[in-house]
């Protein structure tokens, strides 16, 4: 009798009144009251605490393959080639205090006000700003800085929309019982951007928009499928500010928690400090590394200095110069590689203490040749055969070692 009455108040008070029911059970913890008929609600809703979630719309259907025969296949679509990809999330990482909230209200300038960014060229556009770290004062002072280094004014700025949340709650998705779910500033974000059509939308930072553990897999994706359907549905760029945990930092790779935050985003980009076995020789440089590229090349860098401030590309070695460069690196590598070979110190290409470029870039012969161009190297070194992994000791003191081709490779 009770079940065929929720069943007749159900199809009396149609889907909108479930679908109110269950957005008030996940505001009130879905909780039943004690008394359920004391709620002045109680005929107009189903009883005990089950919640069917409703099912989201969906706009994707099934094709043929075969149906695109004759059709234009669409170009790749950059904001920055190589960078910065079009309707899919961007992850920028970098430890705090790096610049990588610098660097990205640089590129936004650049979108807004048609320059390049650290030497690339990025596609113009609207760009929409969030956030929250830096309050108002800070930005208006950064934007100072990068407009007098650009050579520009306050009016190539109209396209540029900036909002500070210091100080307030940013989250842009909230954990119910059910699933994360986008919150009331996410549809703010989301209508602002309807409005303005931006091919570039920044959030600074992910700790602060993000509401769950970043070590939960199934919650980092459903997120950053959030972010990616904003991007797709207002065809644009969307960059995420973030910072790497103490492992992503200590290994350089940049990475923060959970894997699926790598694994979810299709670019990944990575800004970080030089140092040499723990010291900074130039606390104004930094390295932009390309850790994840889905449509591109990943491990290309670019060295950025710190100058008035902003950050600026530092011309790179070409041509002869490069070569030269390239030729010293490697002359050096090989006269300490003979010189520790001949004391009985081995040097392996895997990190560690024994790692040659490490091991090389610290001796007094290294002629001012730095860890960096000491990899790059030996790697080349590799490449064309002229160092190989050779072996010595034996049996469980086996160790691998690097070696000069066709040398005596010091096996025991």
């Amino acid at each position: 009798m009770e079940a065929a009455q929720r069943s007749d108040l159900a199809q009396e008070d149609g889907p909108e009144a479930v679908r109110a029911t269950i957005r008030s059970g996940l505001t009130a913890g879905l909780q039943e009251p004690e008394h359920p008929q004391d709620r002045p609600d109680y005929r107009s809703a189903p009883r005990g605490p089950t919640i069917i979630q409703p099912a989201p719309a969906r706009e994707s259907q099934f094709y043929s393959a075969a149906s695109l025969k004759g059709k234009a296949v669409p170009p790749r679509e950059w904001l920055v080639h190589g960078l910065v990809p079009q309707k899919t999330v961007t992850l920028f990482s970098g430890d705090g205090g790096t610049g990588k909230s610098l660097l990205a209200l640089q590129l936004a300038v650049a979108v807004a006000a048609q320059t390049a960014w650290i030497g690339k060229t990025a596609n113009t556009g609207r760009v929409i700003f969030l956030s929250a770290e830096d309050d108002d004062d800070e930005l208006h002072r950064r934007l100072d800085d990068i407009l007098r280094a650009e050579h520009r004014d306050y009016d190539d700025l109209s396209g540029l929309t900036l909002r500070s949340l210091a100080g307030e709650d940013a989250l842009l998705a909230v954990e119910t019982q059910i699933a994360l779910m986008q919150s009331a500033l996410f549809e703010e974000l989301d209508k602002r951007a309807a409005e303005e059509a931006p091919a570039l939308i920044v959030i600074d930072t992910l700790a602060d928009v993000y509401p769950a553990n970043e070590n939960d897999r199934a919650k980092v994706r459903k997120f950053v499928g959030i972010l990616r359907g904003l991007a797709i549905k207002r065809k644009c760029a969307v960059m995420l500010l973030g910072h790497p945990s103490l492992t992503g930092l200590n290994s350089g790779t940049g990475t923060s928690g959970s894997t699926a935050w790598n694994n979810s985003v299709r670019s990944r980009l990575y800004l970080s400090r030089i140092t040499d076995n723990g010291f900074e020789p130039d606390p104004d440089a930094r390295v932009l590394s390309t850790k994840k590229a889905n449509y591109g090349r990943t491990g290309g860098e670019i060295n950025l200095k710190w100058e008035a401030g902003v950050f600026v590309a530092e011309a790179q070695p070409t041509g002869l110069d490069a070569l030269a460069a390239g030729a010293r690196g490697e002359r050096v590598f090989l006269k300490l590689l003979d010189t520790l070979t001949a004391q009985g110190r081995y040097v392996s290409a895997s990190p560690g203490p024994t790692n040659a470029p490490t091991q090389f870039a610290s001796h007094p012969e290294a002629e001012g040749c730095t860890k960096r161009a000491l990899k790059s190297a030996m790697d080349a070194l590799f490449g064309r055969g002229e160092i190989v992994i050779a072996s010595h000791g034996s049996g469980a003191k086996a160790r691998s070692h690097i070696a000069r081709k066709g040398a005596d490779h010091g096996q025991e």
